[in-house]
């Protein structure tokens, strides 16, 4: 850029210096501020575009093909992981008031936590590929909070441990057969997810000691039908 300097016009009127000096800064001051504000308009432009290539002009997932076909198997997927969020979380919160075991709280506590962060996911994810999922849980799983909300003490952990097991050793091997074989990205980073929230929850469980044989026996049917 060249320097500004004074008018001819400027001096020769006898203008102060220190009057010219200011307005040619006030003029460089003006230039950067149109300079950045160029470049921001560019980079926002640039992030648009990328975002509409990637989920759809609209934003709303017509360009879900960018990330891989969503076939029924990925659907019914994200349907089991949402479900699973609407009762486990549920049950982690019982067990805050109704579990007499420090380790059975604690195992509560990871539901909770782990389901929150998977439901937001879950639904975002969904949303984009546009899966419709449930906001209840299945009648089995509500059956299985009733049985919870109907325990106290002893009986409540016990329960807690094997049904929650069981549970989540059955959905485990299911988010294998679906990373496995999808061939979404979006699904392939959810059953990633997935596979350590429940591998971070079987684990708390067993850690309370009362996971039953007959527990283990259970979904070891369910799994090799």
């Amino acid at each position: 850029m060249r320097p500004i300097r004074p008018s001819r016009r400027a001096v020769e009127r006898g203008m102060p210096p220190r009057l010219v000096a200011g307005a040619v800064a006030a003029l460089l001051a003006l230039a950067a501020a149109v300079a950045l504000i160029s470049l921001q308009t560019g980079s926002s432009q640039a992030d648009e575009g990328h975002h509409q290539a990637a989920f759809g002009a609209d934003g709303d997932g017509a360009g879900q093909g960018d990330v891989g076909p969503v076939t029924d198997v990925d659907r019914e997927f994200l349907v089991k992981v949402r479900q699973a969020g609407l009762w486990e979380i549920p049950a982690g919160r019982l067990a805050q008031t109704h579990a007499s075991s420090e380790a059975v709280k604690r195992a509560g506590q990871h539901l909770i936590d782990g389901h929150a962060k998977l439901d937001q996911l879950v639904r975002e994810d969904a949303r984009i590929l546009g899966v419709t999922i449930p906001n209840q849980a299945t009648e089995e799983q509500q059956q299985w909070v009733r049985d919870l909300e109907n325990a106290r003490g002893a009986e409540f952990d016990r329960l807690f441990a094997n049904v929650l097991r069981a549970s989540h050793g059955k959905i485990f091997a299911t988010i294998g057969e679906v990373r496995a074989a999808t061939r979404n990205d979006l699904i392939r980073r959810h059953a990633r997810q997935a596979n350590q929230t429940v591998l971070d929850h079987m684990e708390v469980l067993e850690d309370t000691g009362l996971v039953e044989p007959e527990t283990l026996e259970e979904v070891e049917k369910a799994v090799t039908r």
